[in-house]
Order: structure tokens, then C-alpha cells, then sequence
């Protein structure tokens, strides 16, 4: 009895972090019993959610299990068409097909990719030109502390529109491109120093 006392303590007093993977976890599970996954492509999209949170971390957890289950099994050789997934969970396919395309970029990398990696990417989505990449590099590095536990994605496209002058026409470019919202870039705008 005591033994339930303690457990249930323990998840209610989880941090952020453990939180939302305890969360995703149990949407793993939920989905691959619902598919008919091994047990193993389960256990190869934990791994991966622990190696590559910051890269998912801004998607809802329905969207980041489905993502992790369909890639793993993939890579474990029994692939299934991300409708069957999707059969077994509310999550957004476009939002499933991003966050499932920069998963397969972190792994394809072999490393936590650097913000400069973020921006460089955004910055080819939207063609804009060098030297504004290498000042929202620079903006970036000034701003190092701030980055810490946040989605890479919405403060790299922050450094790119201050480094472009804040173009509107480009804030929903940018947003689109890092798939967020144009109201979390001008936040994250906000709180940088330029």
C-alpha cells in the first residue's frame, strides 16, 4: 500500500521534462498495442525520444508518439503506412510528417543538432541570404542563456526576423517553415537582446 503512496508522489511531483516523456510513454504504448507493433520498435522509439527530446519537443505528445513509432518501425523493418497510425490516435499528419522529417534529420546528423543547424535550415526554407544567417548566428550567441529548454526551432526563426528587420511578410514565412506560430516568434523576438 505504501508502495502506491510513493509511486503516486513520485508522478505528481515529475518534472517538465520526465512529465511530458511519462506522458509520451504511455501514448507509445497506447498506439503500438493499437497498430500491433513489436515490442521492440516500441523500446527503439523510447531510445529515441530520450536522445532527441529538444528536437520534438514543441509537438503535442499524440503527434511526437505516432512520429516515434512510425520512424522506428521503419528502421526496425516493419514499416506500416502512417494511416494506420493515425487510425489509432487524434494527432495532425502534417504535424506527424514534421516532426517524424526532423527526427529522421537528428538521426541522419548522429548528433543533437546546433541552433546554428536550426537556423541554416530555416534559412534554406525561405531563401534568404548569408549574411543574414550569420547574424542570426551572432544574435544567437549573445543570446546563448536564453536558449536552454526551448524549442530551437521558434528562436531561430526569432533571430532570422530580427535579423531580416522584422519583414512581416516574412514573420509567416518563418513560422510556417518552423511549425509555429507567429505569436511565439515575435514572443521569443521580444526577449532577445539584440
Amino acid at each position: 500500500m505504501q508502495w502506491r503512496r510513493l509511486a503516486r508522489l513520485h508522478r505528481e511531483t515529475l518534472h517538465g521534462r520526465e512529465r511530458r516523456l511519462s506522458v509520451i510513454g504511455a501514448e507509445l504504448k497506447r498506439i503500438r498495442e493499437c497498430v500491433g507493433l513489436p515490442q521492440s520498435v516500441a523500446e527503439e522509439a523510447e531510445s529515441l525520444v530520450k536522445r532527441f527530446f529538444e528536437v520534438v519537443a514543441g509537438f503535442p505528445p499524440e503527434v511526437v508518439a505516432v512520429a516515434l513509432l512510425w520512424t522506428a518501425a521503419k528502421a526496425a523493418g516493419v514499416p506500416r503506412p502512417l494511416g494506420d497510425f493515425l487510425k489509432c490516435s487524434e494527432a495532425d499528419e502534417r504535424r506527424v510528417r514534421k516532426a517524424a522529417w526532423r527526427l529522421k534529420e537528428a538521426v541522419r546528423l548522429g548528433r543533437r543538432p546546433s541552433v546554428e543547424d536550426y537556423v541554416g535550415t530555416l534559412a534554406a526554407r525561405v531563401n534568404l541570404p548569408a549574411p543574414v544567417v550569420k547574424s542570426a548566428v551572432e544574435l544567437l550567441e549573445r543570446n546563448r542563456r536564453l536558449l536552454f529548454g526551448k524549442n530551437p526551432w521558434v528562436w531561430a526563426a526569432a533571430a532570422l526576423w530580427l535579423a531580416s528587420f522584422r519583414r512581416l511578410g516574412l514573420l509567416k514565412a518563418l513560422a510556417e517553415a518552423a511549425g509555429t506560430t507567429t505569436a511565439s516568434i515575435r514572443k521569443a523576438a521580444d526577449r532577445m537582446r539584440v
